[in-house]
């Protein structure tokens, strides 16, 4: 591939960014409340190591080892278009993720703007959850919020590798992390944010359970961008003197870090003002806004929280767009009309536009002849990726390379290797059944 990361410290945040989106700032927190609080944490950081870890190397691997994106990666290493299926199911994964994710990185933008003209102020719970529901009615201003996404995703994508998305995540990452520990810090000074971070970091190992157990492993899978094709990837434009070892473990490392500092912002603000942190995804949209009214400065610290969100996820947005890019500039590089970069990036955008359109006028009741059983686009797109497309891609990427790559591509010591190729060919594929079958509410 033409295109390359510059550096080894570029390679590292663009990956983190990948994984540190809406996942750990939205989805980390409201999980962790769920399950019990720091019981839960230990699980989620056990399950990033020992499953995660393998998984994020292998893709890294695949990547690094063909020189090629999610696309050609697999016939590369295989030899064979067996494993082409794979490359078109990562595809239609992202495809399907940015169908909605957008929707969401919209949400937050919209959002940032609305705390910063102070609208929430002296709003409750009821109102905010009636101004969340109207919004979520408004197909007009989700639309528009949507493309903006969009549109700042592209412009970045529009640069080569190095010169956009490196460059921007050595920019972005180390924002994230200020913005974090500032905000992380500001919570630690509330009257009774103290027995937040009891909850958050005071393990309770009476509330493990299997079910507990089998949501940490599901989370550590989603927190790592894992089975999404965006790691191979960006393997692909690694350097190849970098350590992929060390590389994929530094990276899970700053996305606990990051899932961590995350849970430290909002478990003080929610027990210092005593709302519960068992409220579900409804948390950051409805239950925060009304808790920053409480605070000193709630107009900044309410918008200075979803400028948070809005880094978070324009982060990923890039990652899991670059893929699509990629994947039409390989796909097509061999026709008679190969698609450069910049064509990609046009095209890409369109396509997300359409979806994007279509799952708000699915979601806002505009047109309802697009739900299937009863549901909308927008919960369908959701519910098919995260319960069957992201198992299905890990699981399968697992035995791609636990049973169809030769081993000898691989350099390490032959315990290193052995210890891999175990978990890769049965521990991981055997995790992963049971995440999905939990995923299905058939077991646990």
């Amino acid at each position: 591939m033409g295109n390359s990361f510059s550096s080894k410290i570029g390679v590292l945040l663009a990956a983190a960014g990948s994984a540190v989106g809406l996942g750990s700032i939205w989805k980390f927190p409201y999980t962790v409340g769920e399950n019990g609080g720091g019981a839960f944490i230990i699980l989620y950081i056990a399950c990033s190591l020992i499953f995660g870890l393998p998984l994020v190397m292998n893709e890294f691997l695949i990547g690094k080892l063909s020189r090629r994106s999610a696309f050609g990666a697999f016939r590369e290493l295989s030899g064979t278009n067996h494993w082409q299926w794979l490359s078109w199911a990562t595809m239609l994964s992202v495809t399907l993720i940015l169908s909605f994710y957008f929707v969401v990185t919209g949400w937050c933008f919209y959002y940032m703007v609305e705390a910063a003209a102070n609208t929430f102020a002296g709003m409750d719970a009821h109102q905010l959850t009636a101004y969340f529901k109207t919004f979520g009615g408004n197909a007009n201003a989700m639309i528009i919020y949507a493309i903006v996404a969009i549109v700042l995703t592209a412009s970045v994508l529009w640069f080569d590798v190095n010169k956009g998305i490196e460059r921007l995540s050595k920019i972005l990452m180390p924002l994230l992390f200020i913005m974090l520990i500032l905000m992380a810090i500001h919570m630690l000074f509330l009257d009774g944010g103290t027995t937040g971070l009891k909850f958050l970091f005071e393990p309770d190992f009476a509330k493990i359970t299997p079910k507990v157990i089998l949501e940490a492993m599901g989370l550590s899978f989603f927190t790592l961008s894992i089975g999404l094709g965006i790691l191979i990837t960006y393997g692909g434009y690694m350097p190849k003197e970098q350590n992929v070892t060390q590389t994929s473990l530094q990276m899970i490392i700053l996305v606990i870090i990051v899932s961590l500092l995350a849970g430290a912002i909002v478990f003080p603000a929610v027990f210092a003002y005593g709302f519960s942190p068992k409220e579900g995804p409804e948390l950051t949209f409805v239950t925060l806004p009304e808790v920053f009214q409480h605070m000193f400065a709630p107009t900044v610290t309410s918008t200075a929280f979803f400028a948070l969100m809005c880094v978070a996820a324009i982060t990923s947005t890039i990652s899991m767009m670059e893929v699509m890019v990629a994947f039409f500039c390989e796909a097509t590089a061999s026709t008679k009309r190969p698609l450069n970069r910049h064509q990609s990036v046009m095209v890409v955008s369109a396509i997300l536009m359409v979806t994007n359109i279509l799952c708000i006028l699915s979601l806002t009741g505009h047109a309802n002849g697009l739900n299937i059983m009863h549901h909308n686009l927008f919960d369908n797109a959701n519910t098919l990726v995260t319960n069957f497309l992201i198992p299905l891609g890990a699981f399968a990427t697992a035995i791609y390379t636990g049973w169809f790559v030769p081993q000898a591509r691989y350099q390490g010591s032959r315990v290193a290797t052995a210890v891999y190729m175990l978990l890769l060919r049965w521990m991981i594929p055997i995790a992963i059944i049971i995440v999905f079958l939990n995923s299905l509410n058939i077991i646990g």
